[in-house]
């Protein structure tokens, strides 16, 4: 415990006589990812049903929700900078410090926003604080990285590491059904006035305090004698970036490919959709949400089966099938663009078919070459490979998505998800070995 803080060292001594069963710490997982993904996804359909009417009315719509989509982006350049300065405080002050101070920041800067005028107020500083605030975010979720994941793994019996592995996934889901619940409420039983005004407020009021009891869910986790065994065996030390590049760059870099696939399809059913729908149909984003909750629903049920998946044929096997998969939807996609213009029925089969192909792909690629990291490198290694697939595969897809969809069409977002396939298929090509969770 040498870099545990003195309350750090305090909860761990008392919880010293509590053994942590992994289903337990799957609970404490599931309920930290939530916290996340529910802030995540507030922001992400406010850059869509607010963002550009409270901070961007000066553009036309799709402009300023290009705008919008660009403020959204700043997290995922900022992510990998907080995993920088929070392992450091990691190091020096232990991993319930840290986990404090992140997740604070998350639902302190989620919930500044609710307070920000807008630019018909205070001008283009509403534009910088919103900036600010957003990339307030990104650093804290560098910081949420907590090892629980890697402990539920660890912990896992070995024939059943792809089911357990999938557990922390399904912080996705949930959070997602929250937030798009939240804002399909609002927006289906307030005017227009009203919902701009200081409805979408409300879903950021709720992220403090949804992100304060994640944080005692996980360092209740935190401050076990298992975490504190791996720790001292070296197997969730913190290390610095520096010699984890040195001594593993090609496989961060690999690692960060591996998961493309899932994450390029992260956001073309979840946030872009909206946009388009939005924009260029005459459809109800209340009822759209509506929509995409049912999605999350198929999302979190194929998330379970990818566990049952991959313990039968094995990781890797398993990523190939669902990036294969995922290469098809693309394909027909770029074929059949004008499934999701007009075509009610068809943007509702588009939006069901993406959330249950992401939950398959999603529910096996987080951490998927960390066994390749030695053991002193495996903590640091799986966040740092983390934060660069989230920036390469899902930071600029809202963005990319629909700038190229407004100006060419619907078909460049069937070959923005191709790409991603095909970069995880490089990536397991690259990698033969059968991949484990950490």
């Amino acid at each position: 415990m040498a870099n545990s803080a003195p309350l750090e060292r305090d909860a761990r001594l008392a919880m010293t006589d509590h053994k942590v069963a992994p289903g337990e710490i799957a609970i404490g997982v599931v309920i930290g990812r939530a916290a996340e993904y529910f802030d995540f996804f507030v922001y992400g359909i406010a850059s869509v049903l607010v963002f550009p009417k409270v901070f961007f009315p000066f553009a036309d719509p799709l402009k300023a929700t290009l705008y919008s989509f660009v403020v959204f982006s700043l997290a995922f350049i900022a992510r990998p900078i907080g995993s920088v300065i929070f392992m450091a405080v990691d190091r020096r002050h232990g991993r319930g410090v840290k986990l404090t101070i992140a997740l604070f920041l998350l639902g302190g800067s989620t919930m500044l926003i609710s307070f920000l005028p807008g630019y018909d107020t205070i001008g283009v500083s509403a534009i910088w604080l919103l900036a600010a605030l957003r990339i307030g975010q990104g650093l804290a979720l560098g910081g949420a990285w907590d090892g629980l994941a890697s402990l539920l793994a660890l912990n896992a019996p070995v024939e059943r590491r792809g089911w357990y592995a999938m557990m922390p996934q399904l912080g996705a889901p949930v959070g997602f059904m929250l937030a798009s619940l939240l804002f399909a409420f609002f927006v289906m039983n307030l005017d227009h006035a009203d919902f701009i005004d200081w409805g979408w407020r409300y879903p950021f009021f709720c992220a403090f305090t949804i992100n304060v009891v994640a944080l005692f869910a996980r360092l209740r986790l935190v401050a076990t004698d298992e975490f504190e065994s791996l720790i001292e065996k070296g197997r969730l030390e913190p290390t610095t970036f520096f010699s984890l590049l040195k001594a593993h760059g090609d496989d961060v870099i690999v690692g960060a490919l591996v998961p493309l696939a899932s994450f390029a399809l992260f956001h073309l059913v979840t946030i872009f959709p909206i946009s388009w729908i939005t924009l260029f149909t005459q459809r109800s984003a209340g009822e759209f949400l509506l929509v995409q909750f049912g999605g999350a629903i198929l999302f979190a049920g194929a998330i379970v089966f990818s566990g049952l998946m991959a313990d039968q044929i094995g990781r890797r096997m398993h990523l190939l099938v669902s990036a294969g998969l995922i290469a098809a939807f693309a394909v027909a996609s770029t074929i059949a663009p004008l499934v999701i213009e007009e075509n009610v029925i068809g943007q509702t089969v588009y939006v069901l078919a993406g959330f249950s192909l992401l939950g398959l792909a999603y529910g096996q690629s987080s951490g998927a070459i960390s066994s390749r990291f030695g053991s002193r490198y495996r903590y640091t290694g799986a966040a740092l490979t983390s934060d660069l697939a989230w920036l390469l595969g899902a930071g600029f897809a809202p963005l990319v998505a629909l700038g190229l969809s407004a100006k060419f069409g619907l078909a460049c977002v069937g070959l923005y998800l191709l790409s991603g396939a095909v970069a995880t298929i490089l990536a397991l090509a690259l990698n033969r070995s059968e991949i484990r969770q950490m």
